[in-house]
């Protein structure tokens, strides 16, 4: 506990900030779930026949797992990309079934009696409504609130992986760092934050029970004030790219937070330009499709990944080939491949140390006699890739008694070290190889493309700004497989702040 306060404490500001960005994504979008989920439940109780179509929809949503969502989003226009936009629309969809099941229900629960006395009276079936049957129903309706802003602050948390902020940041990048105290950073104050809003919302349920007709007005101006908050922030990456923020991406690993950030850092001390950071993203293809539609400005890709993840390419082992190809297939769609920086991360098979000694274990092919009493770990993108395992696996001969484990990149090393399992594929760059003790097996069939780390940018971006280019163009050549190695020790190993890392890396590289 002493390690995570002491982490609260160094990083109270952007603490701050990613909390306030999750109560802004929870609460708007469950307010705007309120404003369409409740009529939809009057209209549902009063025509269940025509409604039921769309409660069947609503609960399909239901069943779409929260990443698969965003995923799914991606491509969209206007609702769609990177950022707070996405994560808005799949939490309101989230929020939208229980608000209108207990809608519903609260409705239907009234006694036929007094709706019978109201009409008697001469209520219109509107002033029926207003009057008496929603103060009726409303405790039941804010208990469905309750269940939604609740299931909204954890999903809040996955939004981080498409670039919407929040405490699920933290989470990633402790992921990503294998670091328990970051995690927690995240963690802790999410699972504070959903206690907070059960009770809260537990508390206005008892009051507008009290005073139904003065807590129905007071909550309608909250929620106009809420709304109008969260327009403002789904609207603020337009404004940041609007008012020359230059918006950086990475994926999901450590070497790419490093390198993400080293590209930030690099336009903020050389050009002036404010940066917006779109860290921890996910995989090759979000980033890549965040590119494409302007989400993000720059990233770092590595030429063998996207000669066979992006383009779909055939292998090749030719340096200088695979840029060239790749470079002139970025520029048919917009894009520029900048001169490397001067590493090549390419896939690493890896065991342990004492095993690479005690058998003597030093080709992959060495590695392919034992894999029939092995077991195997790989992270997700190499499972799938054209460059990944189903090729590995011919070209080697390797013959696993069961499927191999799929798992996140960075644990895998944990779990090789651990016995979990006993061969992967990681980066050759990656601190925990020297930090657990794990052994990289000599690719002696020259499998693996060349993976040069460059930086691919927007055209466009660049034109506007050839001030980037510049200044990105200055790091070819000066970031060497030590350097990168060194870099991904200190976070992965040292658990040291990255930000800093990269800072003393460019203070010595000046």
């Amino acid at each position: 506990m002493r390690h995570l306060f002491s982490f609260w404490i160094a990083h109270r500001t952007e603490l701050a900030s990613l909390f306030g960005q999750h109560v802004l994504l929870v609460a708007g979008s469950t307010l705007v779930a309120v404003a369409l989920g409740v009529p939809l439940g009057i209209f549902s109780a009063r025509r269940p026949r025509l409604a039921s179509p769309l409660i069947a929809v609503a609960s399909i949503v239901q069943t779409i797992p929260s990443l698969a969502m965003f995923g799914f989003l991606l491509p969209v226009p206007f609702i769609g990309g990177v950022g707070a936009r996405a994560a808005l629309v799949v939490l309101i969809l989230y929020g939208l079934l229980p608000i209108v099941r207990t809608t519903i229900a609260g409705l239907r629960g009234i006694d036929a009696s007094i709706r019978e006395a109201g009409v008697a009276m001469g209520m219109t079936p509107r002033e029926l409504l207003r009057q008496v049957e929603l103060p009726l129903a409303l405790p039941s309706i804010v208990a469905g609130v309750r269940v939604a802003a609740v299931v909204g602050v954890g999903s809040a948390t996955i939004a981080a992986a498409i670039g919407a902020g929040g405490l699920g940041e933290y989470i990633y990048r402790g992921l990503s760092m294998v670091d328990t105290t970051v995690i927690l950073a995240g963690a802790v104050p999410a699972a504070v934050l959903a206690l907070i809003v059960d009770a809260a919302l537990l508390w206005l349920e008892k009051q507008l029970s009290a005073r139904r007709r003065s807590g129905s007005r007071r909550a309608a101006v909250t929620v106009a004030a809420v709304v109008a908050a969260v327009v403002m922030l789904s609207s603020a990456a337009a404004a940041r790219k609007a008012s020359g923020a230059i918006v950086v991406g990475s994926k999901n690993f450590t070497e790419q937070l490093v390198l993400g950030e080293l590209l930030a850092q690099t336009i903020e001390r050389d050009t002036g330009l404010p940066v917006d950071r779109r860290l921890n993203l996910g995989g090759t293809l979000i980033c890549d499709r965040a590119l494409m539609t302007g989400d993000i400005d720059v990233y770092v890709e590595y030429t063998g990944t996207a000669l066979t993840a992006v383009f779909h390419q055939p292998v090749s082992s030719d340096s200088s080939a695979v840029f060239d190809t790749v470079r002139t297939l970025y520029a048919k769609t917009g894009r520029t491949l900048l001169p490397p920086l001067g590493f090549n991360n390419t896939f690493a098979i890896l065991v342990r140390g004492n095993d690479a000694r005690s058998r003597g274990l030093r080709t992959i092919d060495d590695a392919a006699r034992e894999s029939p009493h092995w077991r195997a770990g790989f992270g997700y993108e190499f499972v799938e890739r054209p460059d990944g395992y189903p090729g590995l696996a011919k070209t080697y001969g390797l013959r696993f008694p069961d499927p191999p484990r799929v798992m996140d990149l960075t644990l895998s090393y944990r779990a090789l070290a651990a016995g979990q399992v006993d061969l992967i594929a990681g980066d050759a760059t990656a601190g925990l190889i020297m930090g657990l003790d794990l052994f990289q097996l000599e690719d002696n069939r020259h499998y693996f493309p060349p993976y040069d780390a460059t930086a691919v940018a927007r055209a466009a971006t660049l034109l506007r700004y050839p001030q980037v280019r510049t200044a990105l163009e200055r790091l070819s050549g000066h970031v060497s497989a030590a350097d990168m190695r060194a870099m991904n020790y200190a976070a992965d190993v040292e658990h040291r702040d990255v930000p800093v890392i990269v800072r003393e890396f460019l203070a010595r590289t000046r």
